[in-house]
């Protein structure tokens, strides 16, 4: 990014407020999603094992079928906060509708071929003849919970957009209660086994969705905004998303390559390789926390035309960034000891983590940057280019990625691929960041 004057120190502590009240509670939020999958597997892991592998099964397709649509929740965010900061709540909240609907055609569409097809989806996937009953009972069930789930994202996105993070982890910290409490008494009290779970899930995911349309539809009745579906809007909604549905898709595709490549170096490796990916992923929380403050406060400050405010709060988000990479890294060295324990007694497997460990952590400066620069180019509505950026990050990754069993180096080199990767995204995010073509001002982009 180009050198440019010092942020003066009241505007800092003002940007420094803002991050901080939207990136709290956001954090808070993020957490409390995979605890879904936890509770879960708590508690189905008590039947048996094979209703726990077809659980393992069903829930990881599901969250793959959800994560693919984020979208909704991202393109939201920004086309919402645009228009708040042009001044015109009855705009950004009849966007939001639009998304909301979207997201309703969308879970319809994902039922329609989940039901029908989930057998030979589970047998696709691999599950073994004794837990593909339990993943197929599982999936059925749980696919009734995906319209819900997406309908969750795109309001989430609504109320990132209006300014407002507290009420998305009010309402995941309610849900993840409700979730194991029904999970519980439908498994073992009601008897329902692996059944109970799948709609334990259904039923809380459907009343995390009422709760939030209560609040949407509030908000669209004191403004004044239409909660009819628009063709129009709707299609617009799409047509944001689709550039972030490439960024997403290309990322799962990274995260499929290096855990396919972790499979092929051994068992020591792949099992190595989840550990320390799982702790990969927490660290991002972190980060995403700053992220999503980044989309909503960055869209405010373009709808408002302050093109200014909006270099000034991408330049401290970015220190933010910067610092809280450096704390986490410094946390991981610190930690590695006591972590490891808690994932696998194998020395082998701890031996073989550990330099992987140590690499995460020297690279989570770079992660904050891109996390950051992500966050802002995704609440200017920046999506083709977040999408085209990401293609080339995964040209570059594979064809590496793929080398590390031929020339060696085991689970390090591929995590060596890993911090390559991030590399390619943070050059790819500071150049057009610094370019400024990504600041554009106005209600709509």
């Amino acid at each position: 990014m180009p050198q440019a004057p010092a942020i003066p120190q009241a505007t800092r502590r003002q940007h420094d407020r803002e991050i901080v009240a939207l990136a709290v509670p956001a954090f808070g939020a993020l957490v409390a999603e995979p605890l879904f999958v936890m509770a879960d597997s708590a508690i189905v892991g008590h039947l048996g094992t094979a209703q726990l592998a077809g659980l393992g099964v069903a829930s990881a397709l599901l969250t793959t079928a959800v994560s693919v649509f984020v979208f909704l929740a991202y393109a939201t965010t920004a086309a919402v906060s645009r228009r708040v900061g042009a001044g015109d709540l009855q705009a950004a909240i009849r966007q939001g509708m639009d998304g909301i609907w979207l997201a309703l055609l969308l879970g319809a569409a994902v039922i329609a071929v989940v039901l029908p097809l989930a057998p030979g989806i589970v047998d696709v996937f691999g599950a073994s003849a004794t837990a593909a009953p339990y993943a197929t009972t599982y999936l059925r069930i749980s696919s009734l919970g995906i319209p819900p789930m997406l309908v969750v994202l795109a309001a989430t996105g609504v109320l990132r957009g209006l300014q407002d993070t507290r009420t998305p982890l009010y309402v995941a910290v309610a849900g993840f209660v409700a979730n194991a409490g029904l999970n519980a008494g439908l498994v073992y009290g009601a008897g329902l086994g692996i059944a109970g779970s799948a709609w334990g899930t259904v039923i809380a995911q459907s009343g995390m969705a009422v709760v939030y349309l209560t609040v949407v539809v509030r908000g669209a009745r004191e403004h004044g905004a239409s909660l009819r579906p628009d063709a129009t809007g709707i299609r617009a909604s799409a047509q944001a998303g689709a550039p972030l549905l490439v960024r997403t898709l290309s990322l799962r595709a990274i995260l499929m390559i290096a855990t396919a490549v972790a499979a092929r170096l051994g068992d020591a490796d792949i099992a190595a390789h989840q550990i320390v990916l799982s702790l990969w992923s927490l660290l991002a929380f972190a980060l995403d926390a700053i992220a999503i403050a980044g989309q909503a406060i960055i869209g405010r400050y373009l709808g408002a035309g302050d093109a200014v405010g909006a270099r000034e709060a991408c330049r401290r988000m970015v220190q933010w960034g910067i610092a809280t990479g450096v704390a986490l890294g410094l946390l991981v060295v610190v930690a590695r000891p006591l972590f490891l324990p808690l994932f696998t007694s194998d020395p082998v497997v701890k031996d073989t983590a550990l330099p992987a460990l140590l690499i995460v952590a020297l690279s989570q400066p770079i992660s904050g940057v891109v996390f950051v620069l992500d966050g802002v180019l995704m609440g200017a509505g920046d999506g083709p280019y977040l999408a085209g950026a990401m293609v080339v990050t995964l040209a570059v990754f594979a064809p590496v990625a793929l080398l590390v069993p031929v020339f060696g180096g085991g689970l390090t080199a591929l995590w060596g691929a890993m911090t390559l990767m991030m590399t390619v995204r943070m050059l790819t995010l500071w150049l057009r960041a610094g370019s400024g073509r990504w600041i554009v001002t106005g209600a709509t982009r």
